[in-house]
Parts: C-alpha cells; structure tokens; sequence
C-alpha cells in the first residue's frame, strides 16, 4: 500500500506534466517552445556547438600563431577552429545568432549544413542568410509556424507595403509595389489563392491608392470590396473598356512627368525625375493597383470579334506592364493557369511580372508557368503542397530568389467591412468615375413594434 501510494504521488504529476506538455506542444507549439524547448534547445547549442562544427566539417586548421601560442601556454590538444559564434537571441518562435566564418569558408558551406544543424540541435529548421561579408545569420525556428499563421505584432510596413503572408523562417512576407511592381499570382480552386488576394486589397484600403478591379468571374472575388473600388469590370466587355482608359492616365501621366523635366538649366538636380516620385507632393497623382482575376478570361475567345478584342486587351495589359510603374500604376494578375497556350502575347505580358506566388496547382506545368524561368528548383517545392493547407504558396522573383509562404485566415466579412470603412479613402479620378461600383446601402435596423401590448402582472 506504502508502494502504490509514493508510486501515485511521484507518477501521478510526472504523467500529468508529460501529458500537459504534449498537448501543449500539439495544441499551441509557441507556448510549448518558450517554456520547454527554448532552454533545451539553448542548452543543445551552447554544449555541443564544437563538435557539431566539427562533424559538419565547419572547422578550419588554427593559425600558425594560434598553434604556437597554445604550445607555450598549455599542453592541451590542439583542435581545428569552429566559426566565432556570437550572442544568442532568442525569439517567440525560435534562436538567432550570428556566425563569424573563419578564413576559407563561405556562406554556401554553412547552408549546406543547414539540415545537420537542425538534427543536432532539435529544431524544426534552420535557416541561413549573409549579413555582410564573413558573417551569416542563424534563424533556428523551433516549430512550424506555417501550421497556424500568426503574423508578427511588429511588421516594418509603409506605403504601398503589405504584409500578406508569413515565411517559413518566421518572417514576415512583405509585398512592396515600389521594389516589385508587378507580380503573378497562380492557384487552383481552393488553394488560397483569394485569401492572399483577401489580404492585398484589405492591406491596401487605409492607404492613399486607387483601387481597380478587373473580375471575370462577375465580380464574384472583388465585388464584395466595391465600396473601396474606383472601377470594377466584371466581364471582357467591360475590360475592353477600362483598359483604354488606364492606358490614357497613364500616357497623361508621363506628359506630367516630361513637363517637369523641362525646366530650366539650372533648376536642381532633386528637381528632375523620370517617374511621379520625384514629383512635388501637390503635383503627384495618386498611385494605381490593379488587380485581374482569372486573367485567363481574356484571353478566350470565340468570333473573330472576340479575338481582336483580346488582342487589344493584352496589347494595353502589356504597355502598362511596361511603362506602369514610372507613372504610379501596378499590376497584380491572378488566375490558375497562364502560359504560352492562352495566346498571343500571354508570354510576354509573364515576362513583366517580376514577382512570382504559386499556390497549389494541378500539374507541374502550371508549376513551371509561373516558376520554371525564375527558380527551377522551387517548381518542385510548388508541386508538393497539400490540398489540406490552403494558403500555402511559394513566393519568388526574378532575382532567383524564393521562399514557402502561407496567408492567415481573413473572412470576407471582416475584409468588406475594412473596405467600408475605408470608403472615404477613395481619390477623385474623374476618368475612371464611369467605372465606379455601385455600393449597396447597408440597411438600417429599426426596432419594430411588437404585435401585442404587453399587459402588467398585478397581484
């Protein structure tokens, strides 16, 4: 009886703190990290980082000084010398520390141990970045945070900069318009793809920009935001329309541009400029973001008619591809498929999207359309995300460069009513007042009369 009685007072909150532990790590990873696996972790690291250098062949044979200075002072064993590490910092979802590479190695031989690290040092991944020349940057991410997004409270954000989805190395996924003026962004059905949409029109509704639309799935994506839209088109007849009349502000606006820089011989430098940056603040027109969903619906056609008019369509898509960003006007293009087969002009309209998101696809061509001619290996990266993680996606540009990504969850709801209360915002464009959505009033809840009277209760 003495026996079972210790047995349950000892067992009994060991099993209760093991279990708590696991459910916690399985229900909220980020508590679990902070109070078991950053002091594990951290303890792993600081005891063995010698010889983990070392078996990852991170080490380097010591100086001739080194050598000489260690045979006059010690008699201890002399060993090959591991990069200078430098403070640990922990963080809400992992560590981070700097690397001082010794002499002979490069970034490269780093990243190339990055899947030993993270073995050796019970993590979820490690990732490495260069921070100058002879320094690289450890991020060591202690869970997934891609399986449920929480975007950091403190985003370095500003005009026309949203941060729309978080990177698998914690950090946030920024989308900067004035870096990256057009992007393409493919998806199948119910893979993220207008969450991540969701995120870029709610993201930029509190900002100074004209928001356009081009819908056709009949406005089904974009209409919900209508009362922060300066025009919506839902069909390729309204496209038709549109497009011309963004090309015209567009042309308009380089005539603005080039009046400014005829001025005077001996005006200041600071008061030339090829795009409407450099613009005084009063004479700057406001900036332009359209989107297009289902981009592939311009391209179809089905009468000769039809086909002169997509002609004209990507004609005017590619010009302002080209010459958009100096005047103020950026494209972001979505749709599921988009290659050489839509048509003519489809591939030189890609080669003018500069940033790149593919979401999950049906086929590893879609894969390599948005993916192939930037970053080959991150097409196979594309094609293994799963149907049971919407909003996962891999982002990259044409610098080569790409990374997995994943959007929170933003209801429709919540993103209209941010689009509501950011009515207000919406600039005066005169051209484009034709195309102005037309915004339903909410209505207005009355209290009603109740049929019968109520009688009071006497005694």
């Amino acid at each position: 009886m003495t026996d079972l009685a210790t047995l349950l007072e000892v067992g009994g909150p060991v099993a209760a703190l093991g279990g708590g532990a696991a459910y916690t790590r399985a229900k909220h990873p980020g508590v679990y990290w902070s109070t078991v696996g950053l002091p594990i972790s951290t303890a792993r690291l600081l005891s063995s980082y010698s010889s983990v250098m070392e078996a990852c062949g991170l080490t380097v044979a010591p100086s001739r000084l080194r050598v000489l200075a260690v045979k006059a002072t010690t008699r201890r064993e002399i060993r090959p010398v591991p990069p200078r590490r430098g403070i640990i910092r922990p963080t809400s979802t992992g560590l981070r520390l700097r690397l001082r590479l010794a002499p002979g190695q490069e970034p490269a031989d780093v990243a190339a141990s990055a899947e030993r690290l993270r073995h050796a040092w019970g993590v979820h991944a490690v990732y490495v970045t260069t921070v100058k020349p002879g320094v690289v940057e450890l991020r060591l991410v202690g869970f997934d945070v891609l399986r449920r997004v929480r975007m950091p409270r403190k985003v370095d954000g500003g005009f026309l900069k949203v941060p729309v989805a978080l990177r698998e190395d914690a950090t946030p996924f920024v989308r900067d318009y004035r870096t990256v003026p057009h992007q393409l962004t493919l998806g199948a059905t119910l893979s993220g793809k207008s969450m991540y949409l969701r995120h870029l029109v709610t993201g930029l509704a509190p900002q100074p920009v004209a928001l356009v639309g081009i819908d056709c799935k009949r406005g089904v994506e974009l209409a919900p935001f209508a009362a922060r839209l300066s025009a919506l088109a839902t069909d390729p007849e309204q496209a038709a329309e549109l497009l011309p009349v963004l090309v015209n502000e567009m042309e308009d606006r380089y005539d603005l541009i080039k009046a400014r820089q005829g001025i005077a011989p001996d005006a200041p430098d600071e008061e030339i400029t090829s795009d409407i940056w450099g613009l005084p603040e009063h004479e700057r027109p406001v900036p332009i973001v359209l989107f297009v969903d289902e981009v592939a619906e311009l391209f179809l056609v089905a009468t000769r008619k039809d086909e002169d008019r997509r002609d004209e369509m990507v004609t005017q898509l590619i010009r302002l591809a080209q010459l958009g960003r100096a005047a103020g006007i950026y494209l972001e293009v979505c749709g599921q498929r988009f290659g050489a087969e839509l048509g003519k002009g489809a591939t030189m309209l890609r080669a003018q999207l500069t940033g790149r998101v593919c979401h999950r696809v049906n086929d590893e061509a879609s894969a390599k359309m948005a993916l192939g001619d930037i970053a080959p290996e991150a097409v196979s990266a594309a094609c293994a995300i799963a149907a049971e993680r919407p909003g996962l996606a891999v982002a990259g540009d044409t610098s080569g460069g790409w990374s997995r990504i994943r959007t929170p969850y933003l209801s429709l709801g919540d993103a209209a009513e941010i689009c509501r209360e950011s009515a207000h915002l919406v600039p005066d464009l005169p051209a484009l007042k034709r195309f102005r959505p037309d915004v339903p009033e909410r209505p207005v809840e009355t209290a009603t009369a109740p049929v019968l009277q109520p009688r009071p209760v006497t005694d």
